[in-house]
């Protein structure tokens, strides 16, 4: 099982937003933080530095930025970006989790 997967959807976007950014940050940070109604819920953001503990993935020239923490959360997830009806937007698919709240925002493991 990979740690840790971007579809190429995904990326491009990433990389799009990146490129959009001024000054252009280094990659993208993942994390899962406590919070939301089921106890967890993902971060993406920007990230300009790195620490020593980061697991750090490459996509296509894009990097991204994991804590030790959040790693294990996220081991095996894959992430695709959507755009349907209701909106777009990142999509996890995280094995780990074993329930989610309504709103698909936060989840359990």
């Amino acid at each position: 099982m990979t740690q840790l997967e971007l579809t190429p959807l995904a990326v491009a976007k990433v990389k799009e937003i990146l490129q959009q950014q001024n000054p252009q940050p280094a990659g993208l940070r993942l994390s899962v933080v406590g919070g939301g109604c089921s106890g967890f819920s993902y971060q993406m953001n920007f990230e300009n530095t790195t620490n020593a503990i980061d697991k750090t993935f490459e996509f296509d020239g894009l990097k991204v930025f994991v804590d030790q923490a959040s790693l294990m959360y996220l081991k095996g997830t894959k992430i695709d970006y959507v755009e349907t009806l209701e909106g777009s937007g990142f999509k996890f698919d995280n094995p780990n989790v074993k329930s989610t709240c309504g709103c698909g925002s936060s989840f359990s493991v």
